[in-house]
């Protein structure tokens, strides 16, 4: 099984801006270009507001963590989780100064409502990963929770699901040891990304020559 090294790990979060557009994910994570828009911020409060509270918290049979810094070999990502709820189980884990077993679970929090895609489901999927990579333990299923509906929903980690994550790194690495941004075809979707005026799609369309001689020839006229 191939192992990335640390030098060549890439954001764990990149995954969700991979997912719904590849060129996306180049022009930020290989071409280092981002733009604030409403959306981006309020995600960004929401997330800042999960991590900004007591490392530890518990509530019965739960302990709460959040921001939890995680990574992979296999995969070769780094990231944090935003909220990890260890539940006292007979099938868990042990941990440092408790006697019990506890099994542990990633939350993920996300500004808006449940996407038409499964990019925060690869996301969360990812971060599953890194915790039983770390903490020699399986994961079965995680929760994302959406702060607009103000509801949280189960995610199955499946095989089709994990494998679907580690073709997607594969895919990311590749990439980006190339220093390649991709073309993409212009959708619905461009009006809502935040690097719309950085990204350009429109620009992205391929035209043919004798299309092209067309337009050339209309502007002279």
């Amino acid at each position: 099984m191939k192992e990335y090294s640390e030098e060549n790990y890439l954001m764990l979060s990149g995954i969700q801006h991979f997912a719904f557009c590849r060129r996306q994910w180049a022009l930020i994570h290989i071409e280092q270009q981002w733009q604030e828009n409403l959306r981006t911020v309020e995600g960004r409060i929401l997330h800042e507001k999960a991590h900004d509270r007591q490392s530890f918290e518990k509530r019965k049979d739960i302990i709460i963590s959040r921001g939890i810094a995680v990574f992979s070999k296999y995969l070769g990502v780094y990231g944090s989780c935003d909220v990890v709820e260890f539940k006292k189980s007979e099938k868990g884990i042990t941990l440092f100064g408790r006697e019990d077993l506890y099994l542990p679970i990633p939350i993920e929090y996300k500004k808006g409502k449940p996407k038409d895609n499964d990019a925060d489901a690869l996301q969360l999927c990812a971060q599953a990963i890194c915790l039983e990579e770390m903490l020699l333990c399986q994961i079965m299923e995680g929760y994302l929770f959406y702060g607009e509906i103000n509801h949280r929903y189960k995610v199955v980690f499946s095989y089709e699901l994990r494998e679907r994550v580690k073709s997607m790194f594969d895919e990311m690495h590749d990439l980006y040891e190339r220093r390649y941004t991709p073309k993409v075809k212009e959708t619905k979707a461009c009006n809502a990304c935040s690097l719309k005026n950085l990204c350009i799609p429109k620009l992205c369309k391929n035209i043919s020559v004798s299309k092209y001689i067309s337009n050339r020839l209309e502007e002279e006229e």
